[in-house]
């Protein structure tokens, strides 16, 4: 965005800060990237550049928080306005500017700051290149990286400050030089007087330097934190950084508090007027704004000869076909229309294509997989094949998964096996590319736990104070607790030292401490992902990230192919294998009678040990009450054993409206419409979704705003705002007292959400094993053995449940075993499950393979001659034994 000096205010200088580092330069900023928005507007600056080190981390937060300012003074405008008042003009929002700090391996610092679409797409691959050449969470730049000379300079369409030292250093001079050929009138000198020992000597020896190298000067301040009251907890961070206590710190701080966004008054008290007006003129130059980022799905989706319109309605016909053999319904054929005409707007058919491409490609290895989320609401991912669910048997809402209103891809994430996902992930890279495909970030914040351990080291506590301090975290909440959780472990509450480390642990709480792996959300792009966002190595192996995470790609509306896990399955396939062995056809999870009595039966009397989501204590205590009876009643369960509901004080009525088949109250019609499935109750955030809008007079925009803030449920502030316009909007209809229960239920979704597109997905798997449990024990046992660790039972006890249910089960055997659990026929009976000698604890998997291995040439005659032909030694014998 351009922005006129002239416009940026009169009676004090204008100002842009060009030098920021947010709390996404690990252990190094002190404040959230809304925090420096919110700071640098109430200063009245022109613009504020976010430049984290070697990262582009926190800068789509700071591109929010704009955005949600905007919103914020338009939504004060509309109140004014319809309470007869004329608003006032709000105060001018800064210009973003996305820009990075570095440090070369020989110690030169800089600045670069993206001008155009070229530049941010040159400096997110620098960013790339310095981070994959190093361990996760580092990274290594060297002067060659900056030294392709071509007509326009290094970095076409950035622009470049010099960070110099405090002190003049014995090359700084060349350093100028050479940056200053590298880029040729891109190239300024930040000068940053922070209030030290001779402020005056430094400007006055910066000036000579700009002058001898034809290098301008500009005003920075090389800013850590929002505010000045933020330096307690930026030294803390240091300490922690330094991983030593802040009394051995020393020198490493900074002697100041003046690394924080200072007022305009401030600032023309310590600079030249000159140097404070080059920076708007800097920032004038940058003109590269975040939202105009878009997304180039991949090209080699769509075959020779189609469009990926063309090719997205042939699948999808292709599909129906296989739905529905005995002819589309009315219904569903319009579902389809209304959803293809609204996808081929969006111009989404290739990240249709894209995620049937990935499930097709799973499903021709013999890998089970299945999509849930927003995805099910979906006829079109329904006739794909990427979901099971059929959305007009779920009484499901499209748009919780895609609307007009909502400019951003949909979301949709498969489950694959969770033994063969990594199958999937290699299958994807070697498709599209390590350039063009990379796992979405998981930003790893402070929780109370960890910020009092990292605090409590960097004060100096012992670790026997800490650990007695973070043992129990239940006086966290009730403050009226803690001197007596204090004194408990010798501390005083009173004590200035504890009362320092309590308040910088709350303060570092939700701080970013550093980028991990999304559980499986790929990006994949048309060309060079590290131009669209910066990639680094992750942890494991083979394994790379790129540095946003789910929301920021949401927010700027980038594609996320989520290849996710599931362990129930990986048992599914494996059960279904061996029914199909047993009984010499081939079983798939279509042959699942959908409607069968036995198995629903089982489900009512609690037992379910063993089975998909229904199998904990709490789930079995809520079956006999609801007894489920069909596909439908599963889902609600599947969802209601959840603090939505339970907070909410949901579970009551409706099973009272369950029991007696109709609704425990009427309050209108639309709402009623809403309610009419879950016997006016609401249960799902579906639901919360649909009562905004008609009861409370929420857009559809607004309703799925309030569907991200209830999705967030680790930061339950995002609420309050919400809970507000639902009360206010349900009281002017007369409906307060359901508003006041609604609201409830969405703190309920504050702890934990669970839409009712997940719980459909997973009601067809809960179904699933149920079935297998009921009528393919043995199978079942075998699969479920095989695919530990999962669920809520030790192996143990899953076969103790199988035998009291008439399971034969032959514990290992070295003569006859195999790795894995098997099954024994009995003749005309039920077969008998051979516990594998995986099963045996202690006995690694090698040596259970070499006995098997070694068995093949011959029965083992003694155990000597098992010792010998498997190479076992003296500690696998005394496993054995």
């Amino acid at each position: 965005m351009a922005i006129s000096p002239e416009k940026a205010g009169t009676a004090l200088p204008a100002y842009a800060e060009l030098h920021c580092l947010t709390n996404f330069s690990f252990l190094r900023g002190a404040s959230h990237p809304a925090e420096l928005v919110a700071a640098a507007r109430q200063r009245g600056y022109a613009a504020l550049a976010v430049t984290d080190e070697c990262s582009l981390a926190g800068v789509v937060q700071a591109w929010q928080a704009l955005r949600d300012l905007a919103a914020e003074d338009a939504r004060h405008a509309q109140e004014a306005r319809a309470a007869g008042r004329v608003p006032p003009p709000p105060a001018p929002l800064p210009a973003l500017i996305v820009g990075a700090e570095f440090r070369l391996a020989d110690g030169l610092r800089c600045v670069l700051l993206a001008q155009d679409r070229e530049g941010y797409g040159n400096l997110g691959a620098l960013i790339t290149l310095a981070r994959r050449r190093a361990e996760k969470g580092e990274y290594r730049l060297v002067r060659a990286d900056l030294a392709a000379v071509v007509p326009r300079g290094a970095l076409p369409g950035c622009l470049a400050l010099w960070l110099p030292d405090e002190q003049a250093g014995a090359t700084e001079e060349a350093d100028l030089r050479w940056l200053a050929e590298r880029f040729p009138q891109r190239l300024w000198v930040a000068v940053e007087l922070l209030c030290g020992a001779d402020d005056a000597g430094k400007l006055a020896r910066l000036r000579a330097l700009g002058e001898r190298c034809g290098v301008p000067l500009l005003a920075a301040g090389d800013v850590h934190m929002h505010r000045r009251a933020r330096r307690a907890l930026q030294d803390t961070l240091c300490a922690i950084r330094l991983r030593r206590p802040l009394d051995e710190v020393g020198l490493a701080l900074f002697p100041n508090g003046e690394r924080h966004l200072r007022t305009r008054l401030r600032l023309a008290r310590l600079y030249p007027p000159e140097l404070l007006a080059e920076t708007v003129r800097v920032a004038a130059k940058c003109r590269f704004e975040l939202g105009t980022l878009r997304y180039e799905y991949p090209a080699e989706i769509t075959p020779p000869g189609h469009t990926p319109t063309s090719h997205l309605r042939a699948e999808t016909e292709a599909g129906l076909r296989r739905r529905y053999p005995d002819g589309v319904p009315p219904k569903v054929r319009e579902d389809v229309e209304r959803e293809l005409a609204l996808i081929a707007e969006k111009q989404y058919e290739a990240f249709f294509l894209t995620v049937h491409d990935v499930v097709g490609f799973a499903r021709g290895q013999g890998i089970l997989c299945q999509g849930r989320g927003s995805a099910a609401n979906s006829v079109v991912c329904y006739a794909l094949g990427i979901t099971a669910v059929d959305p007009a048997r779920a009484h499901l809402l499209f748009e919780r998964f895609l609307s007009r209103e909502r400019d951003e891809p949909p979301d949709i994430d498969v489950d694959f096996e969770h033994e063969r996902r990594e199958e999937v992930i290699q299958y994807l890279y070697a498709k599209y590319g390590r350039d063009r495909a990379a796992l979405a970030a998981t930003v790893i914040r402070y929780r109370t736990r960890s910020a009092l351990r990292d605090v409590g080291a960097a004060l100096g506590f012992g670790e026997a104070q800490i650990g007695a301090l973070t043992r129990s975290l239940a006086w966290w909440d009730r403050r009226d607790a803690l001197p007596a959780r204090l004194a408990a472990i010798g501390l005083s509450p009173g004590s200035a030292r504890v009362r320092k480390w309590l308040a910088l642990s709350a303060a570092l709480r939700r701080f970013p401490r550093h980028l991990s792996q999304h559980v499986g959300g790929f990006v994949i792009s048309q060309g060079p992902l590290a131009r669209l966002v910066p990639v680094e190595n992750a942890a494991m192996p083979g394994r790379t990230v790129i540095q946003w995470d789910k929301d920021d790609l949401e927010s700027l509306g980038l594609l996320k192919v989520d290849v996710l896990s599931l362990g129930m399955l990986t048992v599914i396939r494996k059960a279904l294998a061996l029914v199909s062995q047993r009984s010499g056809r081939t079983w798939t999870l279509a042959d699942i009678p959908p409607k069968d009595a036995p198995t629903f039966a089982m489900i009512c009397r609690a037992d379910t040990v063993g089975v998909f989501q229904i199998e904990s204590r709490a789930q079995m205590n809520m079956l006999p009450r609801l007894r489920p009876r069909n596909y439908y009643d599963l889902v609600v369960q599947v969802a209601i054993v959840r603090p939505g509901p339970i907070q909410g004080g949901m579970v009551h009525p409706y099973l009272e409206g369950h029991a007696r088949g109709r609704p425990v109250q009427t309050i209108n019609d639309e709402v009623d419409a809403v309610l009419a499935r879950t016997f006016g109750v609401p249960i799902f955030q579906e639901q919360v979704m649909q009562l905004a809008v008609v009861a409370a007079g929420f857009t559809a925009g607004e309703a799925d705003q309030l569907r991200r803030a209830m999705a967030s449920w680790k930061q339950k502030g995002h609420l309050e705002r919400f809970k507000a316009r639902l009360r206010k909007g349900m009281a002017d209809q007369g409906l307060a007292d359901f508003a006041e229960a609604l609201c409830r239920q969405i703190e309920g979704f504050g702890e934990y959400g669970f839409p009712e597109s997940h719980a459909a997905s997973f009601a067809l798997l809960a179904y699933a094993s149920a079935w297998l449990k009921c009528h393919e024990p043995e199978a079942f046992l075998c699969a479920l053995l095989d695919s530990q660790p999962m669920g809520f039972y030790a192996p143990a006890q899953l076969v103790q449940d199988a035998r009291r249910h008439g399971v034969e089960v032959l514990p290992p055997d070295v003569g006859v075993s195999d790795t894995v659990c098997t099954l024994v026929p009995r003749g005309r009976g039920r077969p008998a499950v051979r516990l594998g000698l995986c099963q045996i604890d202690g006995l690694a998997a090698g040596q259970a393979e070499a006995i098997v291995a070694a068995r093949q040439t011959g029965a083992f005659r003694d155990a000597p001659d098992l010792a010998r032909r498997a190479h076992l030694d003296r500690g696998d014998l005394q496993v054995l034994a």
